[in-house]
């Protein structure tokens, strides 16, 4: 985030921050299961779900949007920011109307089955994914591709702990918006035409 030049850069520097803080709480959910401690398990599923099912479809359209300096992309990642803001209310009121649990196994399980649902999934991913293909900042269409293949392999081989599992590899992915402060400075070269 110190690597920022102006205002609009903050929020997608601050990506990398908000996941590490996303698996802060769920360490403390892990260490809830160690310990026996309900109310603590309760409250860590709950705000672990604040990010994974409501914070990040409408945050990554947002914070690549302020990004955009080309007007027709600026305007597709809008669309999906609205798209992002729609699936995001509806996975909220889900949490709040009901109840969602967390079960440890090899990894931690979230039951809620309102994600599940097929147009669910695929608006969460247009709005996380899909938007930053529209991006003419290279790192961030790789952040797109990169976030929606390892959603795949999540899909694949974990998809009881999906959320867990996903999150984990998109925080680690993450590491690519370091890469894009500390090098797009000296490739001017890869940002992409706005004619194209």
């Amino acid at each position: 985030m110190r690597a920022t030049r102006r205002r609009a850069e903050i929020p997608f520097a601050a990506i990398p921050l908000l996941f590490g803080l996303q698996q802060l709480v769920e360490g403390t959910l892990w260490l809830s299961f160690s310990f026996d401690a309900p109310q603590l398990n309760v409250a860590m599923t709950y705000l672990f779900s604040m990010f994974s099912h409501v914070l990040w479809p409408m945050f990554v359209p947002f914070s690549i949007g302020l990004l955009e300096a080309v007007p027709w992309r600026r305007k597709a990642i809008w669309g999906f920011q609205g798209i992002g803001l729609l699936v995001g209310l509806y996975l909220l009121y889900m949490i709040i109307e009901f109840p969602v649990a967390s079960v440890a196994a090899a990894n931690i399980v979230y039951v809620s089955p309102h994600f599940y649902k097929i147009p669910v999934m695929l608006l969460y991913l247009a709005a996380t994914c899909i938007g930053c293909f529209f991006s003419s900042i290279v790192t961030i269409r790789f952040f797109g591709v990169f976030a929606l293949f390892l959603f795949g392999i999540a899909y694949g081989f974990f998809a009881v702990a999906l959320f867990s599992v996903w999150c984990f590899f998109a925080a680690v992915l993450s590491s690519i918006i370091y890469i894009h402060f500390r090098f797009s400075r000296t490739w001017p070269a890869r940002r992409l035409n706005g004619a194209i």
